[in-house]
């Protein structure tokens, strides 16, 4: 078997077509990138900077490159704001029509695989290709459904900062609620076309963009922080030292896996006669990869969004974003139980015990040891070993931003970055491409293989 870690640039970018894959997606995540500093119409930038940058100079009108690359990499100052710049790489904070992202088809996402398992009809539908498609039309549908409740509570917190616009409300209602929705649908859409000619998982790949895109910020932020004596180098030291071993951690939690060896007896097929064979089920031991951290955040992102946007003007819902701040108790404990449950639901989903034994006994197969009506037993409690410690320490990573801030006293972006969600997500992400790309390579190389024994 071909190792992506014993491939060169030469073999990987020789390989034909696989260049073309690889630039295809930088490309379209670099259109991304671009589409998050695009306000949406009838935005004041000026106003919009000084609201996000209260005390700093305005740089909006900057003439110089490095003094508007400046304005471009410096972080926003809005600590409410930070958790839903996350994910979208800070055009929250630029009020892009980018903004909302990918989480609202994430959350959509969520809605219709809980309802798959509450009604089987729903399972029966995703098994027929038909069925299949029609699901997503619908998953389509509600993204656009909680792209506009979420674009609605953007509207209100853009009336509660004064002079932001450059129109009448009436008229900015409808050019805001189509903009972030358009620019929801064109994420989508980009995900969908990395996906199909592009490498790996577009969603994915958006997501992890829009992290990364961050790490300027986070520079400049501890670049600040050391010039105002405000953050210690020692601290800095010891930060990097915790990240690789973390990230370490990850990467053999991602690859680690637990092999259940079933074997075949004597098949007749047609009239091919297969002999017996032992081959292996492998159960990884973090089955569901960061899925559970992507569905629990998109999960608590909404609600979040519509307490921030709309806490300037209803008191109860100020004090549920309060409630609801990702540093404070309450949401840990909720995150943290999200991630356990997400981790057990997508694993039943995804490695269904009962599927994976019925398989088994069809093609004649056996575990040593364990009875032929056992197998879905034995097969959910295996599971059910490897998905707990799994999930407590997905829970345990995501917990990092919290511990960071709190004893280095580092920026909440700085900690955002550096540990939790977004860890795991760039880990998770870069793996699951590179085990693409590996795919890609391998069926290039065996393809031109098959055609030179051809013409031979």
């Amino acid at each position: 078997m071909v190792k992506l870690s014993k491939l060169g640039l030469r073999e990987t970018f020789g390989t034909p077509g696989v260049a073309n894959k690889i630039f295809w997606t930088l490309f379209l995540l670099a259109l991304t990138r671009l589409g998050t500093f695009v306000p949406i119409p009838g935005i004041d930038s000026s106003i919009l900077w000084t609201y996000m940058h209260p005390g700093q100079n305005v740089l909006i009108n900057a003439n110089g490159f490095f003094e508007r690359l400046k304005y471009i990499f410096s972080p926003s100052s809005r600590a409410e704001l930070e958790f839903l710049n996350f994910f979208s790489g800070g055009a929250f904070s630029n009020f892009s029509v980018l903004m909302l992202g990918v989480m609202p088809y994430i959350s959509a996402q969520i809605i219709i695989q809980i309802l798959m398992v509450i009604i089987p009809k729903l399972r029966e539908m995703a098994k027929d290709p038909a069925g299949s498609a029609k699901l997503q039309r619908w998953m389509r549908y509600s993204t656009i459904i909680v792209c506009l409740i979420q674009a609605t509570a953007v509207l209100f917190y853009a009336k509660s900062i004064d002079g932001l616009l450059t129109v009448d409300m009436g008229l900015f209602v409808p050019i805001a609620l189509i903009s972030c929705t358009a620019g929801s649908m064109f994420m989508l859409w980009i995900g969908e076309r990395i996906t199909d000619k592009g490498v790996g998982n577009g969603v994915s790949l958006l997501i992890f963009a829009g992290i990364v895109a961050r790490i300027p910020e986070a520079i400049v932020s501890i670049y600040n922080g050391v010039k105002a004596d405000t953050i210690n180098i020692i601290g800095i030291v010891v930060l990097l030292a915790i990240f690789i071993v973390v990230v370490l951690f990850v990467i053999y939690e991602e690859t680690g896996e637990r092999r259940i060896y079933v074997t075949y007896s004597k098949r007749i097929v047609g009239r091919k006669v297969y002999g017996a064979q032992t081959t292996h089920i492998p159960f990884k031991l973090n089955p569901s990869g960061v899925i559970p951290v992507i569905f629990a955040s998109a999960l608590l992102s909404f609600p979040l969004q519509i307490a921030t946007m709309l806490g300037g003007n209803v008191a109860w819902l100020r004090s549920f974003a309060s409630w609801l701040n990702p540093q404070g108790a309450a949401y840990i404990i909720i995150y943290t139980l999200l991630i356990i449950a997400f981790a057990f639901f997508y694993t039943q989903v995804s490695l269904n015990p009962i599927e994976i034994a019925q398989q088994i006994r069809e093609n004649g197969g056996t575990i040593q040891g364990v009875r032929p009506d056992k197998i879905e037993d034995y097969l959910t409690k295996i599971l059910n070993r490897i998905v707990l410690p799994g999930s407590l320490f997905l829970a345990f990573i995501a917990l990092l931003p919290t511990i960071v801030q709190i004893v280095f006293k580092f920026p909440q972006n700085v900690a955002m970055l550096l540990g939790g969600t977004s860890l795991l997500i760039m880990v998770g992400v870069e793996l699951e491409t590179m085990r693409a790309l590996e795919g890609i390579v391998k069926s290039q190389v065996r393809l031109i293989s098959d055609k030179s024994k051809v013409h031979k």
